[in-house]
């Protein structure tokens, strides 16, 4: 026996936009703390053998840098975050952390000039563009045929809004949590995007198959494929939750807030894919 999912469509509804409004806000008051790789700078990361330094101990040893930061990593992790700086200042906070006789290893050091950072975030802004315009038209162009009652450009516009919120509810999580945005971050998000586009055409494809049958009206047949498709978008995204979240938890801290995003990401997708596109279709039918 089907489940009358359409019954709680309002509930979906609203329940969605308390998230987004919610992560709006987290953005808007937390600010998205944006690496190196969109503004520019440099960062050394240190792994420490034994005891790890206090912060306001590192920042006084380094007190001629500009603007530094200093952030844990782990239990003997520490990362360091500065203006753009040459090889020679590179080598003098080494020795200079050094000759706190603390035993350390660095574990990377990075430095990306502003310019860089920049264009980084001009292109990152164009490829979403682009990735959503082309995603409206692949849905528009895939479901042509389904006039009545809603048209295919309109399935292509709830589509996009969807993914929106599959997005911005992991955006909203990371400036809450303070995360620092990175090219593995965005990539995690573009990752998201095509995994809920994927779920969102599976749910519109079974639709479009139910709307054949016409005894059914477009709300039972709204309901109809979220119950054929519900256990198969739920054992899919387990399947692969399972992968990262053992990564979150096993992977280091490099890959913990990259997994992080596709974790929450992949749930907000999963829930959007199936009941916000069903409640915004059937909402703007009725």
């Amino acid at each position: 026996m089907d489940i009358n999912f359409t019954k709680y469509s309002v509930y979906f509804l609203i329940f969605s936009f308390i998230l987004i409004f919610a992560s709006l806000f987290s953005i808007y008051y937390y600010d998205l703390n944006l690496g190196i790789d969109f503004t520019g700078g440099s960062i050394i990361e240190l792994e420490f053998e034994e005891k790890v330094p206090a912060h306001s101990e590192i920042k006084g040893a380094l007190e001629d840098l500009d603007q530094i930061s200093v952030q844990s990593i782990g239990e003997k992790g520490v990362l360091l975050r500065t203006v753009a700086i040459s090889e020679e200042t590179h080598q003098e906070i080494l020795t200079t952390l050094e000759e706190m006789n603390y035993s350390f290893e660095e574990q990377r050091f990075e430095s990306i000039g502003p310019v860089i950072g920049q264009e980084l975030r001009d292109r990152t802004k164009t490829v979403v563009f682009w990735a959503l315009i082309l995603m409206i038209l692949y849905i528009t162009i895939a479901f042509a045929r389904m006039k009545k009652p809603i048209k295919s450009w309109q399935y292509g516009l709830i589509s996009v809004f969807a993914l929106f919120h599959d997005v911005i509810l992991p955006l909203g999580v990371l400036a809450f949590l303070g995360v620092e945005m990175s090219i593995p971050i965005v990539t995690a998000l573009l990752a998201v995007v095509g995994y809920s586009i994927n779920d969102t055409v599976v749910v519109i494809d079974r639709i479009r198959e139910n709307l054949l049958k016409r005894e059914l009206t477009f709300k039972e047949v709204v309901n109809k494929s979220i119950n054929q498709t519900l256990s198969r978008q739920v054992n899919t995204s387990l399947t692969t939750l399972f992968v990262v979240v053992a990564i979150f938890l096993f992977g280091g801290a490099t890959l913990q807030y990259f997994s992080l995003a596709l974790i929450i990401g992949i749930i907000a997708g999963t829930y959007s894919s199936v009941f916000l596109v069903t409640s915004l279709l059937v909402f703007w039918k009725s």
